[in-house]
């Protein structure tokens, strides 16, 4: 660290130091929002799916949408239950079409799309 002995040197220094201080405070709050990204529910599930691609090494579309399948399922049983009525049976139904869509979709399309409806 060099010494400093004019005031002119000090706020030089201060002025180095706030930039500084701004751009590691905007890499922070990056950060902090690609985490909150990335806990989305929808995320979590999509990144689970993915990793479970690629340790079973399925490559096929048809494996992946077979599985995007079954967790549309899941959500369908988690959240509706058992359908003992039809508005039961078709809400159901809605809820598994979104999940399944929302798994299949690649992670960057969706991101693409988000970014895309912000911009206007």
């Amino acid at each position: 660290m060099e010494a400093i002995y004019t005031i002119d040197q000090l706020n030089r220094k201060i002025q180095e130091l706030e930039v500084r201080q701004d751009t590691e405070w905007c890499a922070v709050k990056d950060h902090i929002d690609d985490i909150k990204e990335n806990l989305k529910p929808i995320n979590l599930i999509r990144n689970t799916v993915e990793e479970i691609n690629e340790t079973v090494g399925f490559k096929s579309h048809l494996a992946q949408s077979a599985i995007s399948i079954g967790i549309g399922y899941l959500a369908k049983r988690f959240i509706v239950g058992k359908g003992d009525t039809m508005f039961k049976g078709i809400l159901g139904s809605i809820v598994q079409l979104i999940v399944t869509n929302l798994v299949s979709k690649p992670q960057n399309e969706t991101s693409e799309e988000e970014e895309d409806s912000s911009q206007y």
